[in-house]
């Protein structure tokens, strides 16, 4: 992994699981870390438990509630108060729910938390991005050195057969459940990182997904339980592991100019039915920035 000294890095689901496993791998390797978690309390909590491992290590604690669009202009708001560059933005946090909730913003909180809040803090952090990126190439440029693009990495999954449905993209036809709603939000992610990564081609910014696969003992199945979370804390990999292909992304030289694509294991994984499809893309990318109120 390439040393990290000198960049910002921003986690999302940093309290627990993957997500606080990719922060510490960061915050390691010397990049200041700001570790986002629901409240303040629970990001301070990991912050601790991330200094606990590396002493040295740089760590904010930044809290936003990811399935309240109030909370995550805040966050960004408070964010760009104290820093002007983002060299690395990693969405890791995500949800299962076992019955339909709704924000307060009328989002059912799946979409929200799945799908939203990585299209509306992205969206929210591109300057920052795109500064890094920029300052970054004039240090590549003087010492001669490979350009240093910023990065974003989304936390995503193979979606399988699932394709959505832009007449329901909330789950609100029919019976819910968790394995109607969240599959789906996949799928978004995959589709949000490619658009992402074309609209941003030349910008210095790239983007990319991974699969990370099962992750055994995190919380993320905590409200859903049953034989899926039994399988998963019996057959998945420990958070250290499956952290690998998200740091590598985020960090390797190699991976500086990759941009748009879905990963696993450090190989690049296909993106059938309507992964591939740019018109999915596009209508899905208007339909956040609508529900988000961006133009």
């Amino acid at each position: 992994m390439a040393s990290m000294e000198g960049t910002v890095a921003l986690v999302t689901g940093a309290t627990g699981g993957l997500g606080q496993a990719v922060a510490t791998g960061l915050a390691r390797e010397g990049a200041l870390v700001i570790v986002v978690g629901r409240t303040a309390a629970r990001a301070e909590d990991a912050v601790k438990r991330i200094r606990s491992l590396f002493p040295a290590a740089l760590l904010e604690p930044l809290a936003c509630d990811l399935s309240v669009q109030s909370s995550v202009r805040a966050a960004a708001a408070g964010f760009a108060s104290r820093h002007d560059r983002l060299n690395v933005l990693v969405n890791a946090a995500g949800v299962f729910r076992k019955e339909r909730q709704v924000t307060p913003d009328g989002l059912e909180l799946t979409f929200a938390t799945n799908v939203m809040a990585y299209f509306l803090l992205t969206s929210l952090l591109l300057d920052a991005l795109t500064q890094a990126a920029a300052v970054g190439r004039r240090g590549a440029a003087a010492d001669r050195a490979e350009a240093r693009n910023s990065r974003i990495v989304n936390i995503a999954s193979k979606y399988g057969n699932t394709r959505l449905r832009f007449d329901d993209l909330q789950t609100a036809k029919g019976t819910y459940s968790y394995l109607r709603s969240t599959p789906p939000t996949m799928l978004a992610r995959v589709l949000l990182t490619q658009e992402f990564a074309e609209r941003l081609r030349g910008s210095g910014v790239v983007a990319n997904a991974v699969h990370p696969g099962l992750v055994r003992n995190t919380s993320l199945l905590q409200d859903v339980g049953g034989p899926f979370r039994w399988i998963t804390d019996t057959f998945g990999a420990p958070a250290e592991q499956a952290a690998d292909t998200p740091l590598w992304l985020a960090t390797a030289p190699e991976t500086s100019e990759v941009t748009g694509k879905l990963w696993s294991k450090r190989k690049e994984l296909p993106t059938p039915g309507m992964g591939s499809d740019p018109e999915a893309r596009r209508r899905l990318w208007d339909a956040c920035s609508n529900l988000a109120g961006i133009r």
